[in-house]
């Protein structure tokens, strides 16, 4: 009886183990505590703690646009994110469980949460998402509250305007309705930009909470310019409107994980370096239209 007891017990365990990530291989743990009275990890592979409680937990939790065409959006049929920052947390996933991306994708081992320019941080700060992967510009204001991954892309704001406007250059949008994003960063690089180049354009800007609500409000004409990351605007470019030439406020887009998560920052800096160097990040960008 012992013997069979025992036996279930070890089939069990087995069980587990097989259970953990995508390899079952992320290492005995054991927790200490440390002088300050939190835990440190002890795991036999190195393990960080921040990023040990993720493979525990079996998921990474990550927050993305939902809205962003070619970068992350969520597809109204089957409700599945796809893009490129999409395509990115897979293979961030990946490196966490010990598998390849297609592995991770393939298991589910990301659970997306949309995500505006609004939302993104408090759900960061409060520890409902892991990393924000959402088209997030590194700013040297930002990097005191987050940490940021070496950048994985680089873009400039453009000015998308109904081809009927009589808008044909950034001067013509002195006294107009530039529509921006919530929290975004856009007024104050339009700012900079024509203070820098010397113009006399003052518009008045109006804040909206996504990106379709902006290209629905260009399209009905009740503001006269969208302005947000040309990568972003290149999603709703169509026959009736068109950019001017002018680009400005160049930006980089980072990984970002809370300030307390310093693991699982240098595991995803790590992996976003790798990508860089060995043509993986290259290939997203032209798998997904952005080169």
């Amino acid at each position: 009886m012992k013997k069979r007891i025992l036996c279930a017990t070890l089939a069990a365990m087995m069980t587990a183990a097989a259970l953990t990530g995508c390899s079952g291989s992320s290492g005995n743990t054991q927790t200490t505590t440390a002088a300050d009275g939190g835990s440190s990890s002890a795991s036999s592979d190195g393990t960080a703690a921040d990023v040990k409680k993720i493979r525990d937990r079996g998921v990474l939790k990550v927050g993305c646009k939902s809205d962003v065409p070619k970068f992350s959006l969520q597809n109204t049929a089957t409700g599945e994110y796809e893009g490129f920052e999409d395509d990115l947390a897979y293979n961030i996933a990946g490196e966490i469980f010990g598998c390849t991306a297609d592995e991770a994708k393939e298991k589910k081992l990301v659970e997306f949460q949309g995500v505006t320019a609004k939302t993104r941080g408090p759900l960061l700060e409060n520890g409902e998402i892991d990393l924000v992967i959402a088209t997030f510009t590194i700013t040297d204001d930002r990097k005191e509250t987050y940490n940021f991954s070496t950048p994985y892309y680089t873009d400039a704001v453009g000015l998308l305007v109904n081809n009927d406007s009589g808008i044909s250059t950034i001067e013509d949008l002195n006294g107009k309705i530039i529509g921006v994003a919530q929290s975004s960063t856009t007024k104050e690089g339009f700012k900079d930009y024509v203070d820098e180049k010397g113009l006399n354009v003052k518009p008045e800007f109006q804040e909206f909470d996504s990106y379709p609500a902006l290209a629905q409000a260009l399209a009905t004409k009740q503001i006269d310019c969208f302005s947000v990351d040309g990568a972003i605007l290149a999603g709703y470019i169509n026959d009736s409107n068109h950019l001017l030439d002018d680009r400005f406020a160049e930006q980089e887009y980072g990984v970002a994980s809370a300030k307390k998560n310093t693991g699982l920052a240098e595991l995803v800096d790590k992996k976003v370096n790798a990508m860089l160097s060995d043509g993986t990040m290259d290939a997203l960008e032209t798998q997904w239209g952005l080169k």
